[in-house]
């Protein structure tokens, strides 16, 4: 399930995982709110956060693939917000292939990956 976050900084877009991802999580919630984001600021400043997450149909793995590509040039930060240590670490090493910037936080540190987010710098 795809919950988008309320009360964050304008030009912000917060999700919030939980359960397992579906394909219809993306058409129903994610597509829309990033159009929205997209519309609204140029770019996509996301706070990703996973809580209790159980994993991604195949259905769910390619729509991400697809919106990833789709929308490349427009990812300006992405703060994943997780306890899952190999979410962790892969985007530790791997992060440098995704546009923009991205920086991984702890569930406490919420606010500060919220900051780091919204920055234009």
């Amino acid at each position: 399930m795809i919950e988008v976050m309320d009360g964050l900084p304008e030009g912000v877009l917060g999700v919030r995982v939980q359960g397992k991802l579906e394909s219809g999580d993306y058409a129903d919630v994610l597509r829309p709110a990033i159009s929205d984001a997209v519309a609204a600021s140029g770019g996509l400043r996301v706070v990703l956060v996973f809580e209790d997450w159980d994993g991604m149909t195949a259905g769910a793995v390619w729509e991400d693939m697809k919106l990833g590509v789709e929308e490349f040039t427009k990812w300006k930060r992405l703060a994943l917000v997780t306890d899952v240590d190999w979410m962790r670490h892969a985007t530790n090493l791997f992060g440098w292939t995704m546009p923009g910037q991205v920086r991984t936080f702890l569930p406490t540190e919420l606010d500060d990956a919220t900051a780091w987010a919204a920055a234009t710098d």
